[in-house]
């Protein structure tokens, strides 16, 4: 009989059941899909993340696979350079941005987990005395658990398990976007820097991933995709107007709308939920999958805890809840800054005659440009950069430097003490609140 239930083997669920698992947890891991999806959304780590998983040894197993991105830029529609990010100024112990696909970092993050219970649909978690009965469907029909906690990890699809319809408010943003990982050719010497273009048009957003590939996204228009069959075609010429170059744009070019939900609570006695179930926030920024990991990363301690003892530390996990909620709400807000900013900017054009020297841009473009570059200098380009790596996470890791090494442990494997010897579950901490 399991004692915790985490419902959903996506990055957030896969990184509580390991965590849980070398805390000694006998955990039930079910998951709908039945085989582990091959798209790829959420590409990025930030530093906060990767300092909660050093003890477990889980950050060398990503930071062997993946690019580290030390810097980013932003440029106007021309191409202008408007500032840089610096990642790598940081007083952190890992800065830069790790990059990966999403099936390798769930690959990664799942080390130490039990292997899911694929093809398992939940359709109701309910307490039943001090336990929490799942009951779900599958080809085999139905089924039903019961766990001392269950933790819902789905994703937004599995809301429902834990609030009532009409409970939880959603804004929708008007935005839509268009997005694809594609082959760029052999990587330059500068092939590791984001690229974020504010083009009169809308934004374009380049990641650089590991081998010779780059994430694009690009805003598309308002509304739903009335074209998805167009998708690739409308991504190839935004990177060609916006981003001044030739990609080749294949089939798996997407769309998707973005969201915002922030729940006022995560926990009703032995339910829990963590990850998009529980907020939603733009893409635009790359902080919501490491919201869920967080959220995770910050809860299993304290599940362990309360298995271990038969206790609930009720005012840890208040004071978890409250940290969880509050870091959601920054990141909403930064995530819709970001999406206002990408939006397109055609309006009336400046004032006075077009010359060489005054190209007539319209206004909200040049005013745009004029107040990134003034964001992204000095001070507060520091402070942008901080915001931008999650350092206003209220779970953002403590550690400082020495820096992690310029290079990846080899091998990806476990990672060995002081000692010499691999880790294990008494050496695995809890990361620092912020």
């Amino acid at each position: 009989m399991p004692e915790v239930i985490v419902v959903g083997a996506g990055p957030v669920g896969l990184t509580l059941a390991a965590q849980l698992g070398l805390r000694g947890v006998d955990v039930l891991l079910l998951e709908r899909r039945v085989d582990r999806g091959r798209h790829s959304r959420a590409i990025g780590i930030h530093a906060p993340v990767l300092a909660a998983l050093e003890p477990s040894g889980h950050v060398d197993r990503i930071l062997a696979s993946a690019l580290r991105v030390h810097r980013g830029e932003a440029r106007d529609g021309a191409g202008r350079l408007l500032g840089t990010v610096r990642f790598d100024r940081l007083s952190t112990r890992f800065p830069f941005v790790a990059t990966l696909p999403q099936p390798l970092t769930e690959e990664a993050l799942g080390v130490g987990a039990p292997a899911p219970l694929r093809g398992v649909t939940v359709r109701e978690v309910r307490p039943a005395g001090d336990r929490v009965r799942a009951r779900a469907v599958s080809d085999d029909g139905e089924r039903e658990w019961t766990a001392a906690i269950v933790v819902v990890a789905t994703g937004s699809g599995g809301r429902h398990l834990v609030y009532r319809p009409g409970a939880v408010a959603v804004r929708h943003y008007p935005d839509r976007y268009v997005m694809a990982d594609l082959d760029v050719g052999p990587r330059a010497d500068d092939d590791d820097v984001a690229v974020v273009t504010l083009a009169p048009g809308g934004v374009l957003e380049s990641f650089p991933l590991p081998g010779s590939r780059r994430r694009f996204v690009a805003w598309d228009g308002r509304g739903d995709d009335p074209a998805p069959h167009d998708a690739a075609h409308r991504l190839q010429r935004a990177i060609a107007e916006r981003g001044r170059t030739s990609v080749e744009v294949d089939a798996s070019a997407s769309t998707f709308r973005v969201r915002r939900v922030v729940v006022p609570r995560l926990r009703r006695d032995r339910i829990v939920v963590v990850g998009d179930g529980a907020h939603e926030v733009s893409p635009i920024g790359g902080q919501g999958m490491n919201l869920g990991l967080l959220d995770a990363l910050g809860l299993a301690p304290l599940l362990a805890q309360w298995v271990h003892t038969g206790t609930a530390p009720a005012a840890e996990l208040d004071a978890w809840e409250r940290r969880r909620v509050r870091s959601a709400r920054i990141a909403a807000a930064l995530a819709t800054v970001n999406t206002a900013l990408g939006r397109p900017t055609l309006g009336r054009p400046t004032l006075g005659r077009p010359t060489l020297g005054n190209p007539a841009l319209p206004l909200p473009d040049a005013a745009r440009s004029a107040l990134l570059r003034l964001m992204l200098a000095g001070p507060s380009g520091s402070l942008f950069a901080h915001a931008y790596a999650m350092g206003f996470d209220r779970d953002a890791s403590t550690v400082r430097r020495p820096k992690y090494p310029p290079a990846a442990p080899p091998g990806g494997g476990p990672r060995a003490s002081s000692s010499g010897r691999a880790l294990g579950r008494a050496d695995v901490g809890e990361p620092a609140p912020g």
